[in-house]
């Protein structure tokens, strides 16, 4: 392996699938190592961790659901054990990427699927980043995964979009106060990206994906490669002036 102790550290949850895993596989290739997060498929995380180790560098998985605030105690001490195995008692980057997807229409949505939804999306971002602030390093940086669909509508998404509004405003709160311990802290927005989100629907609904292609300026939907490599760019010192900013990774949606 070809990482050493000084390998700057990430905290990325939700990464054993989509785009949390390409944040970390291309955070690898820029010689950052990870400890990241899975809910319930601990083999794909495995798949993940040995996918990093292929590329020289470290990674760590460590169960968490995000949605239960009540878990983040014995979440960080299990991260501090994770560091001192890494040879480090801080680490440098934290990824809020992990969450969940609702479809439908505003009329419909139950107390609690929005419940949910807020668990993950907000309450636990908010809860967690707070929980993990002792572990940060000075000079660190945050990002925190919005959605397009904050900016722009489609009708079954307003519980959805409406949490990832929330961490937006978050995000420029936290630049504000965690900016004296030299800490950025952005918003990515991603569009429509074909992965397994939402049941796949944007992969493999070819009406949905052809529609989505139609109203992008670049001419077709996401894929997770354009969004890892664009987070583990913002992370690195090429853009540490970059802060309290919302940047929206579309392809040009909704122009």
């Amino acid at each position: 392996m070809n990482s050493s102790a000084n390998s700057k550290i990430a905290i990325v949850t939700g990464g054993s699938r989509g785009l949390g895993r390409n944040v970390v596989l291309s955070l690898a290739r820029r010689g950052v190592d990870s400890v990241f997060t899975y809910h319930s498929n601990e083999d794909e995380a495995r798949k993940v961790a040995a996918e990093v180790e292929g590329l020289g560098q470290r990674a760590v998985l460590l169960r968490l659901d995000t949605g239960d605030v009540s878990g983040f105690g014995p979440f960080v001490d299990q991260v501090r054990e994770s560091l001192e195995r890494l040879g480090v008692d801080r680490f440098d980057f934290l990824v809020n990427n992990a969450g969940t997807s609702l479809h439908k229409s505003f009329a419909e949505t139950t107390e609690a699927e929005f419940d949910a939804l807020y668990n993950v999306h907000f309450k636990g971002v908010f809860f967690l980043t707070q929980s993990l602030l002792p572990l940060i390093n000075d000079g660190g940086r945050i990002v925190n995964v919005s959605s397009g669909l904050a900016r722009f509508t489609f009708a079954g998404s307003s519980a959805y979009a409406s949490m990832k509004g929330a961490v937006e405003v978050l995000t420029r709160y936290l630049a504000k106060e965690l900016g004296p311990r030299g800490i950025a802290v952005n918003t990515v927005a991603p569009g429509a990206i074909a992965t397994d989100f939402g049941g796949g629907m944007v992969r493999d609904n070819a009406e949905l994906n052809r529609a989505v292609a139609g109203m992008t300026a670049l001419g077709r939907v996401g894929d997770p490669d354009d969004i890892g490599p664009m987070i583990a760019s913002l992370l690195s010192e090429d853009n540490r002036w970059i802060n309290g900013q919302r940047i929206e990774v579309s392809g040009g949606m909704n122009l």
